[in-house]
């Protein structure tokens, strides 16, 4: 007898995760599929933060921002024990492209929208903020966003999705999948090696939550769906064995102006991020040189006494792959909103999602059910996810 559900999800990152938590919480029966385990490829190399996105101010994201900071004020009083507000830090230099009145403006906006407070730090706090250089320094400001553990993040979600009934089945890998006109077929394999078995189901609707490995899950589906007209830009980060900075600084790349974060991280440093196009299969991507360079530079320019990192130093490389929308011009300037695609336009049967943020994975989730529900059959709540504490 052929298994049923009313969904099946393939990834458990945080999006994959977040839908399940969303669906089981509605009352439907889930089943989540998962090659390798919870959170195991961008969902847990990401920069830890629980933020707006400050910076997507500079590209006039203000829905996107507005949205992220609703989820963030829910995510501290849901995940207190996951997600924190720690103090930032944004220098301003003679030479920063950014100038302080910009900056100032910036900020209030942010505070508007839900961003909290923030001050200007007086010259006198200078010295206390673990050697940054203050040469040329005209400014300092200090505002407040959240840190989290990713990939902690994740299995608590996870956790309860399956606490309202929702199934999850790893190592197991997707092979095929075929839309029919009134529910999918789903051929995957439970297990590794000799003892691997292959199943198969029966759902109501699938949803794709491969992340940098979407477009590549398509070409098992039946009928062939249309390719993603996006691109994979890597995020790179150093954790380097350093004593962890007493609060966080967001300051310019020297060498382009882009924005890069140094964080307490464990007792340690966290530094990145960087963006680079990635064109080859997802699982080959890694930190390059120039980006362990790029990196280790603009800290070494805000930090002199770190000049001199070490190789032994760098206790990990890592780098996640953002799903970004195809498009000319810098990259840092595409949006960084969700990218939600159905086999069709009304009543979807598979819903693909890609890119996101970690921060907007429960706003993403509802979005996912709203699309689906046309093709979902009746079912009795069980739970709201703006109310379902995570630990």
């Amino acid at each position: 007898m052929t298994d049923y559900y009313d969904l099946v999800i393939i990834g458990a990152g945080i999006q994959g995760v977040g839908v399940a938590q969303a669906a089981a919480a509605a009352g439907y029966r889930v089943l989540v599929l998962e090659r390798t385990a919870i959170a195991a490829a961008t969902s847990s190399q990401s920069s830890k933060l629980i933020h707006g996105g400050l910076r997507y101010l500079e590209t006039g994201q203000l829905r996107l921002v507005r949205e992220a900071l609703r989820e963030r004020a829910l995510l501290l009083r849901l995940a207190p024990d996951l997600v924190k507000l720690v103090p930032f830090h944004l220098p301003v230099y003679r030479a920063s492209r950014r100038k302080s009145w910009q900056l100032r403006l910036g900020l209030n906006l942010y505070r508007t929208l839900g961003g909290g407070r923030f001050q200007s730090l007086r010259k006198s706090d200078w010295d206390q903020l673990d050697g940054l250089v203050t040469e040329n320094l005209t400014s300092v400001f200090r505002y407040y966003d959240g840190q989290t553990d990713d990939a902690l993040l994740a299995q608590a979600v996870m956790r309860s999705a399956e606490s309202l009934g929702a199934e999850l089945k790893l190592p197991t890998e997707f092979v095929a999948a075929r839309l029919e006109a009134d529910h999918c077929q789903v051929v995957y394999r439970e297990g590794t090696g000799p003892e691997a078995r292959q199943r198969n189901c029966r759902c109501a609707a699938l949803v794709n939550c491969a992340g940098p490995w979407a477009a590549r899950l398509l070409e098992k589906v039946e009928p062939k769906q249309a390719p993603f007209a996006v691109d994979l830009v890597q995020g790179s980060h150093l954790w380097l064995a350093l004593e962890a900075p007493k609060g966080c600084y967001y300051v310019e790349a020297p060498s382009d102006g882009r924005g890069v974060f140094l964080l307490p991280w464990h007792g340690e440093t966290l530094l990145g991020t960087t963006e680079t196009l990635h064109q080859g299969p997802p699982e080959e991507a890694r930190t390059l040189p120039a980006e362990t360079s790029y990196l280790l530079e603009t800290l070494a320019h805000y930090f002199p006494h770190l000049r001199d990192v070490s190789e032994q130093q760098i206790k990990q490389k890592y780098c996640g792959l953002r799903v970004l929308p195809k498009g000319d011009g810098r990259l840092f300037r595409r949006s960084r909103s969700v990218l939600l695609h159905g086999n069709r336009h009304q009543a979807p049967r598979l819903v693909s999602v890609m890119g996101g943020k970690l921060t907007t994975y429960r706003l993403t989730a509802q979005k996912v059910m709203k699309m689906l529900e046309p093709c979902l059959p009746a079912a009795q709540a069980k739970g709201d996810t703006a109310r379902l504490t995570l630990s």
